[in-house]
Order: C-alpha cells, then sequence, then structure tokens
C-alpha cells in the first residue's frame, strides 16, 4: 500500500546536517527564515567521525559572530604558521609577520557538535536518521523533496529554495540534469595514511614534511592528542600496520642532520583517507543548490575543505537573504558564479601544495627535484611564502 506523505512547508529544505547544513540552518534562523535540516546520519555517528579541521580567521569568525558558541576561543588551538620540511630541514613560515593572520586547529566533528547544540538550543528544526529519496519539481518556484524518518514515516517538503549540502556522496547533486552539468575532477595515486595517538606535540607548529620515502604531516589535536599522516597507497590495509612500524615510518620521513624526532604513545585510531579533486559546475539548477563537499572537494593538504564550505554558506545566506528582503533572485542567480571563483583558487592552492610536499609514484627523479626546486623557491622568497600563507590562511569572503 503507497503511503500518503505528511506535509511540511517551509520555506528553505536542506539536505544534510553536516557542518555547512547546519551553519546555514543556523544563519537563516538568525535572520528569521524558516528551514528544516534533513540528515541521513544519526547524531552520535556524526559526532563520533573523527576528522581533523583547519579553520581560517573568517571561519572562527562566523561560529563566535553568530551567537553558535565560543568554545572554538577556548577548546581551539589557534596556530600563526606552519613549517616546510624537505632535505630533512625545517624551514618555518610565520603567518602573522607575512600576512597578519592566523589559523586554528578545530576537529569538525567539534564543529559539528557546537552547531548541533546551536540548532537544539534555539529550536531548530532538524531530523537526524532522515533518507531523502526523491527531490521534485526544482525548475518551479515550489520545490519539493520526500524523505523517510527512523519510523519509517514519510514526508514531503515544500519549500522556496532546497539546499543540498550532503557531502561528497551527495545524492542532491545527482538531481541535476545531465546535459547542464559538468564535472572536474582529478584522481591522486595516492592516499594518506592517518593516525590519532596519545603523546605530547612533536612541534608547536604543523609540519609538512618533502621526503624521499613520501609526504608526512606531524599535525596535532590537543595538548595530549596528536594527529599525523603520511602519504601511502590508496589500497593500504591499516591492520597490516603494527605501532612500531608506523612510528618507524613517519620517523624516517622527518628525519634529518638536526636530529628531529617524533614525540610517541598509543595509536587509538588508523584510516586510510583518500585524494581527490572535484568540482560540479553550475552549482545550482533552478531553486535547487549546493554547497561544501557536495558541490566541490579538494585534497585536505591546503587545509581548504570546511572552509569552502563555510565560504559557500556565507555567500548562499546572502543570497537567500536578499531574496526573502527585497523580492529579487538576482543574488541567488549569482551564487554559483561567485562561489566557483573561491572554488577555483583553492582547487588550484591544493593541487600546488600537493604536488609540490608529495613523492611521485614511480620517483619519477627529474619531478622529485623539481618539487624540491619549488619549495626552495618558496621558502627562499618572502614573496613566495606570502603567497602560501595568504592562500593557506584564506581569502576574504565575497
Amino acid at each position: 500500500m503507497t503511503q500518503t506523505p505528511r506535509i511540511i512547508r517551509t520555506q528553505v529544505g536542506i539536505i544534510g546536517g553536516g557542518p555547512a547544513g547546519l551553519m546555514l540552518s543556523h544563519l537563516l534562523a538568525q535572520a528569521g527564515i524558516e528551514n528544516i535540516v534533513v540528515e541521513k546520519r544519526d547524531h552520535e555517528t556524526i559526532r563520533n567521525t573523527h576528522r581533523a579541521g583547519i579553520l581560517e580567521a573568517q571561519a572562527v569568525a562566523m561560529l563566535t559572530d553568530s551567537g553558535v558558541n565560543g568554545r572554538v576561543l577556548t577548546e581551539g588551538d589557534e596556530h600563526a604558521g606552519i613549517d616546510l620540511r624537505f632535505n630533512g630541514e625545517s624551514h618555518p613560515l610565520d603567518f602573522r609577520d607575512l600576512v597578519d593572520a592566523t589559523v586554528t586547529l578545530y576537529a569538525q566533528n567539534e564543529v559539528f557538535i557546537d552547531l548541533a547544540a546551536a540548532r537544539k538550543r534555539d529550536g531548530g528544526d532538524v531530523r537526524y536518521e532522515a533518507e531523502v529519496t526523491e527531490i521534485l519539481g526544482i525548475e518551479t518556484d515550489t520545490p519539493k523533496f520526500r524523505f523517510t524518518d527512523a519510523a519509517g514515516t514519510l514526508f514531503e517538503v515544500h519549500a522556496d529554495v532546497i539546499v543540498g549540502a550532503d557531502g561528497s556522496r551527495s545524492f542532491t547533486r545527482r538531481q541535476m540534469p545531465a546535459a547542464q552539468r559538468n564535472d572536474f575532477k582529478v584522481e591522486y595515486p595516492f592516499a594518506w595514511f592517518g593516525i590519532l595517538t596519545q603523546a605530547p606535540k612533536s612541534s608547536p607548529e604543523l609540519i609538512y614534511a618533502n621526503s624521499p620515502h613520501g609526504f608526512a604531516l606531524i599535525s596535532q589535536r590537543s595538548e595530549t592528542v596528536q594527529r599525523m599522516y603520511f602519504q601511502c597507497d590508496p589500497n593500504e590495509n591499516v591492520d597490516d600496520w603494527s605501532e612500531d612500524r608506523i612510528w618507524s615510518e613517519l620517523q624516517r620521513r622527518v628525519d634529518g642532520p638536526d636530529g628531529f624526532q617524533l614525540a610517541t604513545g598509543p595509536i587509538f585510531d588508523k584510516t586510510v583517507l583518500g585524494f581527490r579533486s572535484f568540482v560540479r559546475e553550475p552549482l545550482s539548477h533552478g531553486r535547487l543548490f549546493l554547497a561544501g563537499d557536495a558541490g566541490h572537494t579538494v585534497p585536505p593538504t591546503g587545509a581548504k575543505g570546511l572552509n569552502l564550505a563555510f565560504a559557500d554558506v556565507k555567500v548562499l545566506f546572502e543570497a537567500i537573504d536578499s531574496f526573502y528582503t527585497t523580492g529579487s533572485d538576482r543574488l541567488l542567480a549569482g551564487y554559483s558564479d561567485l562561489a566557483l571563483k573561491r572554488v577555483w583558487k583553492a582547487q588550484n592552492f591544493s593541487y600546488w601544495m600537493t604536488s609540490m610536499l608529495h613523492t611521485p609514484v614511480g620517483a619519477d627523479p627529474f619531478m622529485t627535484r623539481r618539487a624540491l626546486g619549488e619549495l626552495e623557491t618558496v621558502t627562499s622568497s618572502r614573496f613566495g611564502q606570502q603567497y602560501l600563507a595568504e592562500s593557506y590562511t584564506g581569502w576574504p569572503h565575497a
């Protein structure tokens, strides 16, 4: 027997309840714009999915200035630079001196916790364990989507605008007509082997290391928990790696004449993180708009993923707010073009950082030496350092 859907009427329907979807929902609610968020996963799954997060100052400001929570200021770890390490030597870049900016280490699941709590505090309508099964009428003024909740009840959301913020495996993205979209993508021949370890910090700043054995990133999480990565084959099995083998591999990638040694400890999480670059053009069709990973993904080398999502959200929020304030859809029509300008800048920076720091598969001698020459050029020039620092800490939001 076919179930008759229960109708929900709202102004903006948001598919995806990760940081991008929840931040947009929060900003819309602050402006008095009704919205509903529908998320396939349950709250605890998202809360316990450990993902690194390096937030630009503008992303931190979005959390604090909008009244989400100030926890990012007390629990986040502000950083004023990074170390580029190659040929066994570290080359510090001081972001404050170069571009008067900083970044803050604050894990993505912590961002989710803050945003989810803010939506609950403010009475937001967020439905977890709710799977969207159909999107209708995106070329009309009253687009709709259907979802089934955890109890099996079917709902149909009637909105003015639908936003897809449902991540890199986006269902929403697939609803755009094939003839009116272009996908641009690059698959990388390597991945990152990531760990979380109970250990003190090995360095006050993040270390991005180019070595003959492959790339390594020595990052932090807190005073007692650290996150580290090393370049690996995408098909690597984490179960094949003992703690001793992991520490030995990480150490040989940062070894140098200065005798630098990693601070080690018990490893309690291991994962392999695949790499790809992807952009959907356009980011909108009719009354359907994509934000964050639903519209684009970047390799993590440039620390741009969550920051791009928040930049999308800011542009899209201002467009939706203008739509209801003025009655004009001019900014909505311009959303994709404006957001994509920043997306392609971030794609370029992320690709550049990735190619400069990783060891080519097959260890082509020319490409290996060329990357070292590029690192030498960047670190020996204040202008080169400023370009990297400006891109890493983020361009102004549109």
